[in-house]
């Protein structure tokens, strides 16, 4: 069977699986929601401060929430393949004539379905509190952050894969993914931070990512920001993509 083919039958049965449980992909939405509820409106204060775009804090403050979600979204995905390893699924699947690489493909696709589904309920919950963002910009954002968590899916589907043990992979995830968010500007510009911090937050390849998303919040399509940060996702989503796959093979 071919990679594509695979891909789809494991596709439409992940995603047969999530719409017969569509509670989970609500709760996944309950963290940004206060962060936008609870820490939003915080940012009012600070609104001419460096980075904030002259008083637009909600255009800055929710691209950074939407790879936010797509960090912690995707990255907790690798349990439901440990799941599926201990009880025997993935090897009954293995075994068949399925392509291995789209075992795991088709999964990284309901992830990143899932996720842009979660972004559009998130943008539209800040609508209501007051993001003001033009159509085509949001849209662009959407697609780049659906990037991010193909790329994070693949990356926790190879650790998972790799380490096999869930204490294990909680510990690893935690370690990769908080200084990924601290030094990536999700929550604050980094503007605002200080010299030695700005240059640290330039070698996590999260913080282009935040910067293309506000840019194209702020509607600009062909800045350098927004390139840089659609090519480093591309990038992300290749070698995740293939880690993934390079995973599965390993791992027989």
């Amino acid at each position: 069977m071919t990679t594509a083919a695979t891909s789809w039958i494991i596709f439409r049965r992940s995603m047969r699986y999530t719409l017969r449980k569509p509670a989970w992909v609500v709760f996944g939405l309950v963290q940004p929601m206060l962060y936008l509820a609870l820490f939003g409106p915080l940012l009012n204060r600070i609104s001419q401060a460096p980075g904030f775009d002259g008083g637009n804090t909600w255009r800055v403050f929710v691209p950074g929430l939407l790879v936010q979600q797509g960090l912690f979204s995707a990255v907790f995905v690798g349990f439901g393949i440990l799941s599926e390893i201990r009880s025997g699924t993935l090897d009954r699947m293995r075994i068949s004539a399925a392509g291995e690489s789209g075992l795991m493909l088709g999964r990284m696709l309901r992830d990143a379905v899932v996720l842009t589904a979660q972004a559009v309920l998130l943008t539209l919950g800040a609508l209501v509190a007051g993001l003001r963002a033009p159509v085509g910009g949001v849209l662009a954002a959407f697609a780049l952050v659906t990037v991010v968590g193909l790329a994070v899916a693949g990356l926790a589907y190879g650790l998972a894969l790799t380490v096999r043990h869930e204490e294990a992979y909680g510990q690893l995830i935690n370690a990769l993914m908080l200084p990924a968010m601290l030094l990536s500007g999700v929550l604050l510009p980094l503007a605002l931070a200080p010299h030695w911090l700005s240059l640290l937050a330039k070698a996590n390849p999260v913080s282009h990512v935040v910067t293309a998303e506000r840019a194209l919040f702020a509607g600009e399509f062909s800045s350098s920001d927004t390139l840089v940060g659609v090519a480093v996702a591309a990038a992300l989503a290749v070698v995740a993509v293939w880690f993934a796959a390079r995973a599965i093979r390993r791992s027989s």
